[in-house]
């Protein structure tokens, strides 16, 4: 009988569906494996041939792991909230949850078909009211939190300590929260209609369909990510995650160590009053009105700073900008506006800006120097204004030689200064102050110190530490999306007053209004819950009317924490059960493409450690194990898009050779973590491997038998017998479960197919193939190519799965070998073999080599000049 995957696969499919065959163990005792992929958000596309690449490698490890007597978790959900199905159904009218839906049923389709072991019962979807119910609940968890600083952790906002002179104590709670709310300058796509992230803004367009972006300010919510910076940091150390992905991480986060420092922005003859001020009050937690505060890495640079920079979106932008100059202000933020952070901050492009007419006053010297608006300043990095130093920063060096600004070099190599000028580059190394007062010698590290030092006494500035990681800014104009759970005080007049209440929990789940319907033509500003029916807009409590928050959350919410969902996801009192949570985390194996690197990673690490401050998790970090698998290109070399027409339909390809053919192909590539081309020519060699892998165990039968009975019962080929293994057979069989145990164990699939494809050249030429090699081979096959290893096995005589048997364990004794065929040449042409034992020494070599008949005859009245002999590996004899 003839191997016929469309056949086998799909039963074996439904085998594993009615038998529940992959389901996780329930109160087992067993040792735990939870090994879980990325999770996809279903488009409209479905699959291509790039995304199973993941897929078939956990679960190949999980496959595995439960022939190894684990208890395995690996689930399968849909991250399905977000702007792709909004988009969608802009463009065809259909209801966003419909089209995520019919989407979702695609993708569970395709997996099944590819015979993935998942636990079903767990699927979860984002969308699900039972399952944004928590996702709500996380955010007020957030909301009603604030960091303390002290002992490094999360506590309750009731607990936050008020400082005397704090009048108002709920506004005061409101700046301390993990979730607040600001007024925030944010990418907006007027064609998508809605807010985008940096990352999402490529060259002022939006990534998704290259639409114009436009800098505008909305009142936004804010998660505090920046609060957790450090332990975000610090734990990487703990994580077995690519060097590369760590490196990325620590980049985002970017953590520096410098002073925060106040300049004068008032008369300058009241300069001297307010400095003496200051000696007397100290720093202030929050900046007055009359300075410009700032946070530079390198203190020791005061004295050379000669002008100031504020960015576009600076809230004192309008206050400092003279009349003459507020034409050129307003042409200039124009500008800026159709700027993502991304391109402001390019190193290369040209430095642009304009003079706002404005002065502030140096602290450390009380000289006056201009204030610019520049966009390489991003108000959402550290304060929103600079004090520049050309002369040892390079942008600042750029802008000061654009625009004709003193240059005044104040750090000097320690043998001789190095002169700075319009001809030269920024001097940015350490070295010894000068042109810098009293301080003139002294090294950059102590300078650094004393200044700051200096600075808090005089009330002046302070030490302070800085990230590049930015709050994350955490609302959407979206319709598709989950509601906050957050509610907006009115005054008298209808108006928000700016207080907030939350959602109490047993309010929770709060839905999409069920009267509001999908807006194709919605593209304002303005998001799409504002139309909502009054009746869920406005709410009562109290006595007091509110209205509820209109944005919705990312679609980063969702994943941040569905990790812990599968584990427990029918319970309705809790995120997760908390002796669940200990038994299965944290992520054994976590698996996804590189592109996930920072967001989603960080994101998710954020909010499990603000659920492990409260105890809701028991282990610092979510995902122990961390591999990227590579991206799977087009046959033309180019990554799969529709645009370029390249994409492959996983349903083609199993339609032709199989899923099994499938996995093997897309693990026989190259390494997992490499960038592999597509070739059809290719998935044809891997369905060879198969057919001689069938051909290996069944009796290919006649033609007339296949026609006429295509239900018959495969049988076993007459060459597989129920005998004893020859020592060169045994030896083949433990070497190869050697070689695929320990390539499973790096993840190395590729050299494991090579392997077994080694194995199978081998016993094809075999005419007696022993029962128990044949059943070996077949297992250690079986979590590679699952469909047709089920078949084997049942051909093999065995009624039950193969999914639970042990897999084969190699005998160490078996590899030693017993006797070595080793060449023997004449003048470096072969001439016979010997064969000897492994232990044979070069004297042994040299006899045997003389005793066979071959060689000693061609010897015969010849004169050995010289005997080459490696032990164990060849003979050669050089002759007159």
């Amino acid at each position: 009988m003839k191997y016929e995957p469309q056949k086998i696969e799909p039963k074996w499919q439904k085998f594993w569906e009615e038998n529940k065959t992959f389901e996780t163990p329930e109160n087992t005792t067993k040792r735990k494996k939870y090994i879980l992929d990325m999770f996809p958000y279903p488009s409209a596309n479905g699959l291509h041939v790039g995304h199973p690449e993941g897929y078939t490698a956990t679960d190949i490890v999980c496959r595995y792991e439960r022939m190894n007597g684990a208890a395995v978790l690996h689930p399968m959900g849909w991250d399905a909230f977000g702007l792709p199905a909004e988009q969608q159904a802009k463009k065809t009218g259909i209801d966003p949850r419909t089209i995520t839906e019919t989407n979702i049923a695609n993708f569970r389709r395709q997996l099944k078909m590819l015979g993935f072991s998942y636990g079903w019962s767990r699927e979860i979807s984002t969308t699900d009211t039972a399952y944004f119910k928590w996702t709500q609940y996380i955010f007020l968890l957030m909301y009603n939190t604030w960091y303390d600083a002290d002992t490094q952790k999360g506590r309750p906002i009731d607990e936050l300590p008020i400082p005397d002179d704090i009048t108002d104590a709920e506004a005061y709670r409101d700046e301390h929260r993990l979730a607040y709310q600001i007024e925030a300058p944010v990418n907006w796509c007027p064609a998508l209609g809605t807010v985008l992230a940096n990352e999402e803004v490529v060259g002022g367009k939006s990534e998704r369909g290259g639409h114009p972006v436009v800098r505008m300010p909305l009142r936004q919510w804010m998660l505090r990510i920046t609060a957790y910076a450090d332990r975000l940091e610090s734990d990487l150390e703990s994580l077995d995650w690519p060097e590369g992905i760590k490196a990325l991480q620590r980049n985002w986060i970017g953590r520096s160590t410098g002073a925060e420092v106040d300049f004068y922005i008032g008369v300058q003859k009241d300069f001297e009053i307010w400095k003496a001020s200051r000696s007397k009050t100290g720093f202030p937690r929050k900046p007055d009105g009359d300075v410009l505060r700032i946070y530079t890495t390198r203190p020791d640079t005061l004295f050379g700073a000669t002008y100031m920079v504020i960015a576009p979106e600076h809230p004192f932008v309008e206050r400092l900008t003279t009349a003459a100059q507020k034409s050129a202000v307003e042409t200039y933020r124009q500008q800026a506006a159709t700027k993502s952070d991304l391109d402001r901050t390019d190193l290369a492009k040209e430095k642009t800006g304009v003079f706002t007419g404005s002065y502030a006053v140096n602290p450390v010297n009380g000289q006056t120097i201009p204030v610019w608006i520049a966009d390489y300043v991003l108000a959402s990095y550290g304060t929103g204004a600079i004090m520049a130093v050309p002369a040892h920063d390079t942008r600042d060096f750029e802008f000061a030689k654009q625009f004709s600004l003193p240059i005044i070099q104040v750090v000097g190599t320690l043998d001789s200064a190095q002169h700075i000028g319009t001809d030269f580059a920024a001097f940015t190394e350490p070295g010894a102050a000068m042109n810098s007062g009293r301080y003139n010698g002294t090294l950059t590290t102590e300078f650094k110190t004393r200044i700051t030092e200096d600075l808090e006494q005089a009330g002046l500035g302070r030490k302070a530490v800085n990230y590049k990681l930015r709050d994350w800014l955490f609302s959407r104009q979206h319709f598709w999306g989950e509601p906050f759970p957050i509610l907006h005080e009115l005054d008298s007049a209808g108006k928000m007053t700016g207080r907030t209440a939350a959602l109490a929990a047993s309010e929770l789940p709060l839905d999409m209004p069920k009267g509001l319907q999908f807006d194709a033509a919605h593209n304002s500003p303005e998001p799409p819950l504002e139309y909502a029916p009054k009746d869920w807009l406005f709410v009562t409590k109290n006595g007091k009317q509110y209205k509820r928050e209109t944005n919705t959350m990312p679609q980063w919410a969702g994943s941040c924490w569905y990790y812990l969902r599968f584990i427990d996801p029918q319970n309705s009192k809790q995120p997760v059960a908390a002796e669940l949570e200990k038994r299965w985390m944290p992520v054994d194996l976590y698996v996804g493409g590189a592109e996930h690197a920072v967001l989603h990673l960080l994101y998710a690490r954020f909010w499990h450690k603000v659920l492990y401050d409260y105890g809701i998790v028991s282990h610092l970090e979510p995902f122990h194990k961390l591999v990227n698998q590579g991206m799977i290109l087009g046959e033309d070399g180019q990554k799969m898009s529709k645009s370029r027409g390249n994409v492959i339909n996983p349903d083609d390809v199993v339609a032709k050779h199989g899923a099994d053919s499938l996995r093997l192909y897309e693990m026989f590539m190259g390494p997992l973590e490499s960038v592999k081309p597509w070739s059809m020519d290719s998935v044809s060699g891997v369905r060879g491997f198969l057919e001689r892998v069938w051909k290996m165990l069944v009796d290919a039968g006649d033609k007339e038998r296949d026609a006429e009975a295509d239900a018959a019962p495969a049988s076993l080929n007459a060459a597989v017998q129920d005998t004893a293994p020859t020592a060169e057979q045994n030896r083949m069989l433990h070497k190869t479960i050697k070689a695929v145990t320990e390539d499973i164990g790096n993840m190395s699939f590729n050299t494991a197919i090579a392997r077994m494809m080694e194995f199978t050249n081998f016993f094809l030429k075999e005419p007696v193939r022993p029962k128990q090699a044949m059943e070996s081979f077949v297992l250690i096959l079986s979590p590679f190519a699952p469909h047709i290893c089920e078949e084997l096995w049942s051909v093999l005589g065995h009624k039950d799965t193969l999914a639970y048997e042990s897999f084969p364990s190699f005998d160490a004794s078996a590899l030693i070998e017993t006797a070595l065929e080793i060449p023997v040449s004449i003048n470096g042409k072969l001439r016979s073999k010997i064969v000897i034992t492994p232990d044979a020494d070069e004297d042994v070599m040299e006899q045997s080599a003389l005793s066979d008949p071959k060689i000693a005859g061609l010897l015969a009245g010849k004169t050995i000049v010289k005997k080459i002999i490696v032990k164990g590996k060849m003979v050669n004899f050089a002759v007159k």
